[in-house]
């Protein structure tokens, strides 16, 4: 009930976060308002208020927060290995202006609680689960540099408004999310939406970047959700959560079992010159089982397939 007729805001309303967070609090009975800026929203119901506006912009920071109860971050600016090689700075200036901006918006228009979506770049190299106490020990692994530092600062920041003004916050540190409403195009995707956008198309040859023993937690989009609404719920305390699935999976493994589920049986060419990131990431989720009861229920080929058939279903492929 902790939901039910509440005015909820959520930030990056057509995004792959935001999309499944609105659906799962229209569910739960809340009041919901969301942003918009390029993409237009994935979910058509008349209970949702969408708002177009620019988080860059000051006044629409405050004009969007007003009345709400409770604010969840969860737009920004993203993208894959590529962008992030080519233009390191991308993820950091726009996220650190639209993220300070409604902080400041949102505390100082008396919303009661606000969640925080950091990430675990934040973390520096380590081939074990990290805990949520390991993410200032050292630098973020170098292609993380800029993105890690500036959700750092993004944390540090809630430590501030939680700390000078009372402000309830939560923040949470998810894996590698996918599901249905990700981003598929090659440009701006993340590794599954862009294997499995290929491997439907029945690209030949096959390639994948990197030789395909990097590690990750992908952890599926509902999953992430419930992780994210519990934490709202029990601890906006400013205390970072670790949100994940607790599955590593390899690139190599996710690459066999989607060219499987798509049917597509063409051998899979390796190119360890192209970007890559981080070897391994991997995450502790103690914490979060602890104090939110988290349990994720979809494992990883389930997660494939729901998302495969969804954009199936979206693309006619």
């Amino acid at each position: 009930m902790f939901y039910k007729n509440k005015k909820v805001l959520v930030t990056g309303g057509a995004g792959l976060i935001g999309t499944h967070l609105i659906e799962e609090l229209l569910n739960r009975g809340a009041v919901v308002r969301a942003t918009l800026h390029k993409k237009p929203s994935l979910v058509q119901d008349e209970r949702i208020e969408y708002v177009q506006c620019d988080l860059t912009q000051r006044d629409d920071c405050y004009e969007v927060v007003k009345g709400m109860n409770y604010v969840f971050l969860c737009a920004a600016n993203t993208s894959g290995a590529a962008v992030m090689a080519r233009n390191p700075v991308a993820h950091v200036t726009i996220n650190l202006l639209l993220n300070s901006q409604m902080f400041e918006a949102a505390c100082l228009s008396k919303v009661n609680r606000l969640l925080f979506i950091s990430s675990t770049t934040i973390y520096p190299p380590a081939d074990y689960p990290v805990k949520e106490t390991e993410a200032f020990v050292g630098d973020p692994y170098p292609s993380y540099m800029g993105v890690g530092w500036m959700k750092r600062y993004i944390e540090k920041l809630a430590q501030f408004y939680y700390q000078r003004y009372g402000f309830k916050v939560a923040v949470v540190r998810p894996t590698n999310v996918y599901g249905p409403y990700d981003k598929f195009d090659f440009e701006t995707s993340q590794v599954l939406p862009a294997l499995i956008r290929r491997s439907l198309e029945k690209q030949n040859p096959f390639e994948v970047w990197g030789d395909g023993s990097t590690v990750r937690d992908f952890v599926y989009a509902t999953d992430l959700v419930t992780g994210i609404l519990a934490a709202m719920e029990h601890c906006a305390n400013c205390d970072p959560i670790n949100i994940g699935s607790g599955q590593p999976v390899t690139i190599k493994e996710a690459v066999e079992l989607i060219l499987k589920l798509t049917g597509h049986t063409v051998p899979p060419t390796y190119d360890p010159s192209k970007p890559t990131t981080i070897p391994i990431r991997l995450v502790d989720l103690t914490k979060a089982q602890k104090l939110l009861n988290y349990q994720p229920k979809v494992d990883f080929e389930t997660g494939l397939k729901q998302t495969i058939n969804w954009y199936r279903q979206v693309t006619g492929l």
